[in-house]
Parts: structure tokens; C-alpha cells; sequence
């Protein structure tokens, strides 16, 4: 029998009551995830619990990697089971690690499993889940729908196939999947396969007719549907000039190798061009910043890319960012902004900053994003809170994200709004805000859906 109750994390009666009666029910609009828009569209079934819960997720990986397992156990040749195995035995004694409490939700929401995950456990679990999955047809639409998910707005890259998206809006789904614009292919030109990628946009000679081509694609993902983008960055850049990064960009597409301070140039002009051109088109942008990629060559070498060796970076770079959104800003350019940090030193900094650019445009129109990564976690989240309350305005907040590749992610939006009643119902019971239990219900409904029904416009 599992340890988590129907009052996990609830530490209060308020707290337990603004949970139960005004977020548990909620729907969720996942406005940022990695999941496959084509797996959505071909709605196979599940095979087993192994392909929709550890397949392909780095988190666990990493968990696994940590607790000294063989690389044949986790993406090498060993079966589904005994990988599967593998996980629970680990799982069984990481206390306090997020995957500890989200890998027992999953179970429980999606697969009517509630054994404790532990080596001992592994075989019945697999046996029941598999049994649940084969009886009940499983399949990426009936996980998405049970989970009362309202939109899904996948990453692309921008020469992805969008008719995947046209051929979902077919088949009248329930939800919505929808591609946010990303460009991050074009943006690290330090790449080896770079010009690859431009080749892809067509035969792109100039940097005039990169940004023709940047445009057009963009159209196209509104066409379908978009309204996001996606930017991701080790560190905001200084905005170059236009002839700067035009010449970097001359110089790469001859096949030149270009230093880091040339990949810097190009970077801060195009970061700052697709914002300028996001707000033309009344598209969001969703800023990360301070992932330090790839730390592991000899891994990258052999298995690729986000698979688990990525890290915090140390970087301070809010004085770049506020010269960017000042630009924006001064030039009627700056669009509604998701700022999303990596190390937690940058908290305050974001969120100051984030205040001198707010507008009538949107509540909230530069959001301080919610806990990313390795800051997706019991503490990550309780110290977002605390630092988004403490200079900025909760009931603007657009709440929680996936940013998950696993279809079986969504319990992390419960975790979350557990945490954020707990926040609530404990300084209601200190006398800190508002007694009105109906009031703060409706700020709590706001945070966990309403609020990202009105920041992307998904009232359709």
C-alpha cells in the first residue's frame, strides 16, 4: 500500500480544503512540454509500463546513474523488465528526490497501482500495471484525457512537419495540440551540424533571407495554431548589431569555423530579433536561461543529447537581460515573457527585474516562470513561492508545466498545487492573509488554470 494519502503535503485543514474543493479539479493547460505530436496523432496503444513511464526519461536515468547502475540497465541492451526492475529497486530508497513522490503518483493516477515502488514490489507492479494497460487499451489520447488536459503545446523546431498538428485538429480530440515555435537550431551556429539545419529552411544564402525564412515558418506555426515560442540559452547575450551577426552568420555558412565570442554576436542579435518578431505577432515568448548542456562528452558521444548529463550553469547575466527587455521596451517590442531560471542565485534578481517591465497589456505580462528542472521539486517550488510573493503578485502567476517528455507526466501539476495550498492554507492559518476561504479558492483556481487560459489565449 502506498504511503501518499488523499492529504499528501496538505499540512493543515485550510490547506487540505482549498486543495480538495478548488484545485484538485482544475483542468491543465500544459503550455510547455517535449512530448511527440506524431505519437498524439497515431494513438497506438501502450505496449507496456517500461515504454510509457521509463522509456526515454532522463530524470529517472540520471536517478539511476547516481545510485551506481550499469548503463545496460538503463540505455543499454538489458530487457524492459529488468531495466523496469532496476528503477523501482532504485527508487525504493530515494527519499526526498522528486521522482520518489512523482513516480508513485503516476502509478497511482494513470494505472490504478497503488504497491509501494521498491525492488521488492517490482514484479507485481509490472504485472498489475501491464494487465491495466492491456484490458483498458491505453493509449497516449486516453492518458492525456484522464489527466483533464485542455492543451498541449508540444517544442518544434521550425522545420518540423506541421501537418501533424492540421491532422490532430481532425480528429477532434478533446484536447489541444498545439507546436510552439523554437528556433534553437538555427540559433546555436557554433554547432557541427549547423548549416544542416539552415539547409533545411531552403537555399538560405544571407542572413536577409535567414530572416525571411525565420518569418515565414513562424506564420506557419500560427497558421496551426501556435501561441508560444520557445527560446533556450546558457545566458542572455548582449544584443550585437544587425551587421555583426550578419557577417558571423556569412562566415559559418562558408563552412568556417567561428570563435565563441562570434557565436556570442550572433546569439544576443537573434535572441533579440525573434523576440522583437514574436511581438509582432502576438506570440509569447518562453525564456529559459542557465542550462549547462552536454557536461559528459564521452556520454554525448555514444548516446546524445538529453539523456541526463546536463547541469546547472553559473552564469549571472541580468544585466544582459534587462539591456534586452529596455531595448524591447523603448522600441514597443517586448512581448509577453515567461522567464524561466536554472539556478536558484537568480531568483530575486529575475524577479525584480521582471517588475520594471510590466504593462496594462496583460496581468502579469512578464511572468517569473515556474520551478524548471533541477528546481522542479518539493523545495524548488516552496522557494519560488516565497520569492514570487515577496516582490511580485501570486494572483497573476500561470502556474505549473510538464516540460516533460513522458505522457504520464501531468501528476507533477497536482504536486504543485498541493504545495501552492499548503503555501496558502499555512498563512491563513497564521493569520498572514485573508480568512476568506472562498476568495483565496478563486486565487488558487487562477494560479493552477484560469490565469494560462488568459496569458496564451486559449479560450477557444
Amino acid at each position: 500500500m502506498s504511503y501518499i494519502k488523499s492529504d499528501f503535503l496538505l499540512r493543515n485543514k485550510t490547506a487540505e480544503k482549498l486543495y480538495h474543493d478548488y484545485a484538485e479539479n482544475m483542468p491543465i493547460i500544459d503550455y510547455h512540454c517535449h512530448l511527440s505530436e506524431r505519437q498524439i496523432l497515431e494513438d497506438k496503444p501502450i505496449e507496456d509500463i517500461y515504454e510509457v513511464w521509463l522509456s526515454g526519461d532522463h530524470y529517472k536515468w540520471r536517478l539511476m546513474r547516481n545510485y551506481g547502475v550499469s548503463e545496460d540497465y538503463i540505455t543499454g541492451d538489458r530487457s524492459r523488465y529488468e531495466k523496469f526492475c532496476a528503477y523501482c529497486d532504485v527508487l525504493g530508497s530515494a527519499f526526498g528526490n522528486p521522482l520518489y513522490h512523482w513516480s508513485q503518483l503516476e502509478l497511482e493516477k494513470f494505472f490504478d497501482c497503488d504497491f509501494e515502488i521498491n525492488g521488492k514490489n517490482a514484479d507485481k507492479i509490472w504485472r498489475h500495471c501491464n494487465e491495466y494497460i492491456k484490458s483498458n487499451r491505453v493509449t497516449p489520447k486516453s492518458l492525456i484525457e484522464s489527466a483533464d488536459v485542455t492543451h498541449v503545446f508540444t517544442t518544434n523546431e521550425i522545420f518540423d512537419d506541421l501537418s501533424v498538428f492540421e491532422e490532430i485538429a481532425k480528429k477532434n480530440f478533446n484536447f489541444k495540440v498545439l507546436p510552439s515555435y523554437r528556433a534553437d537550431k538555427i540559433m546555436n551556429i557554433e554547432a557541427e551540424g549547423y548549416n544542416g539545419y539552415v539547409d533545411r529552411l531552403g537555399d538560405i544564402k544571407s542572413f536577409d533571407e535567414l530572416k525571411t525564412s525565420l518569418e515565414t515558418r513562424l506564420d506557419a506555426f500560427i497558421k496551426v495554431g501556435a501561441r508560444a515560442s520557445d527560446i533556450s540559452v546558457r545566458k542572455v547575450y548582449p544584443v550585437s548589431s544587425e551587421k555583426e551577426a550578419a557577417d558571423v552568420f556569412a562566415k559559418r555558412r562558408r563552412d568556417e569555423n567561428i570563435s565563441e565570442s562570434e557565436a556570442e554576436i550572433f546569439k544576443g542579435y537573434l535572441t533579440y530579433y525573434l523576440m522583437r518578431t514574436y511581438a509582432r505577432r502576438g506570440i509569447c515568448t518562453e525564456l529559459h536561461i542557465g542550462a549547462m548542456r552536454n557536461n559528459n562528452s564521452a556520454m554525448f558521444e555514444k548516446i546524445g543529447a538529453d539523456t541526463g548529463y546536463d547541469s546547472m550553469a553559473g552564469d549571472d547575466t541580468i544585466e544582459n537581460l534587462s539591456r534586452l527587455f529596455d531595448r524591447l521596451e523603448r522600441e514597443k517590442s517586448l512581448p509577453k515573457t515567461v522567464v524561466f531560471n536554472l539556478n536558484p542565485k537568480m531568483n530575486a534578481e529575475i524577479m525584480t527585474l521582471i517588475g520594471c517591465f510590466q504593462s496594462d497589456e496583460a496581468r502579469g505580462k512578464i511572468q517569473y516562470g515556474p520551478a524548471w528542472w533541477f528546481l522542479d521539486n518539493k523545495a524548488g517550488m516552496e522557494k519560488h513561492l516565497i520569492d514570487l510573493t515577496a516582490t511580485g503578485h501570486i494572483a497573476t502567476f500561470v502556474g505549473m508545466l510538464t516540460d516533460s517528455r513522458s505522457l504520464v507526466s501531468y501528476p507533477r501539476h497536482h504536486y504543485f498545487r498541493r504545495i501552492l495550498c499548503n503555501f496558502f492554507g499555512e498563512m491563513m492559518e497564521r493569520g498572514e492573509m485573508t480568512a476568506d476561504i472562498e476568495f483565496a479558492g478563486s486565487v488558487v483556481k487562477d494560479v493552477c488554470y484560469n490565469n494560462a487560459v488568459r496569458y496564451f489565449d486559449c479560450n477557444d
